[in-house]
């Protein structure tokens, strides 16, 4: 049976604070050698998806901006499949709306609440690094938008639902990142992406088992998709949206329980057969 793993990148492979990655490397060789598709689920851009796939030397399709998209490398597939858009490296499915939609729908809830929003169209790279935590470079990446638009909601939580209603009229949805929120389409999701790559790689290789690992609110469709979730760290605002999932919980988050996740879930279960 062919195993397919797909993270999250930040808290998750991704060190929540220093967004090291160095801990995962021996894991992410021993996947590949396996010949595990490492498929990353991320609100990240599709600058930044690439940017970690060069270090971490992956080269399978990744989901970028909450679902916003998936970038499938030519020739991974042997078989056709439908898409919306096609560059020298990808053919790419569409399924977010664009990026100016986002920002100009945002400006205008800001207008008529008075709601202290800032979003990264709002911020300078600097100051996308100076609140983020992320070196310049990947600041850069990280405002190279175009079906997502993270931001800073600086109001109560009474306010909350003001604005994913407002979001909602307009066609759009409110999800909550690690860090920040996001202003999506309604045929965004991680979920809804997760469903489309795993129906292709069954179409390739037949039977398929799906590893979803996440740590937060955002990564429940992902989670919800695929056949064994896993769940990193202590999270205490895990809603009912997720309570009735199978997961596996791992204490530790970023890349220590992602090491820990694919040794004792995934990697044990290829040596136990060997």
């Amino acid at each position: 049976m062919k195993k397919v793993i797909f993270t999250d990148l930040d808290g998750t492979l991704l060190d929540p604070v220093t967004y090291s990655y160095q801990a995962v490397l021996p894991v992410v060789r021993e996947l590949k050698k396996k010949g595990v598709p490492i498929i990353f689920c991320t609100a990240k851009t599709r600058a930044e998806n690439e940017y970690y796939q060069s270090k971490l030397k992956i080269r399978d399709p990744f989901i970028a901006e909450n679902g916003g998209a998936i970038y499938i490398p030519k020739n991974y597939f042997s078989f056709s499949f439908p898409f919306q858009k096609s560059d020298s490296r990808y053919f790419i499915i569409e399924l977010g709306v664009d990026y100016k939609k986002l920002r100009s729908t945002l400006q205008k809830i800001r207008e008529k609440t008075g709601f202290k929003i800032i979003g990264f169209g709002d911020m300078t790279i600097k100051q996308v690094a100076e609140d983020s935590g992320l070196p310049i470079r990947l600041a850069k990446l990280a405002k190279m938008k175009e079906y997502n638009e993270s931001f800073k909601f600086l109001e109560g939580p009474e306010k909350k639902d003001i604005l994913c209603k407002m979001a909602d009229e307009a066609g759009l949805k409110i999800v909550f990142g690690g860090r920040y929120f996001n202003i999506i389409g309604k045929n965004n999701g991680k979920g809804r992406a997760v469903k489309i790559l795993t129906g292709l790689f069954k179409k390739e290789f037949g039977r398929v088992q799906t590893i979803g690992i996440g740590d937060n609110l955002n990564d429940v469709s992902m989670l919800k998709a695929v056949d064994i979730p896993i769940l990193l760290g202590k999270n205490n605002r895990w809603t009912h949206k997720g309570k009735n999932l199978p997961l596996r919980r791992i204490k530790e988050r970023g890349p220590d329980g992602w090491v820990k996740a694919m040794r004792k879930l995934i990697l044990k279960n290829f040596n136990e057969k060997n």
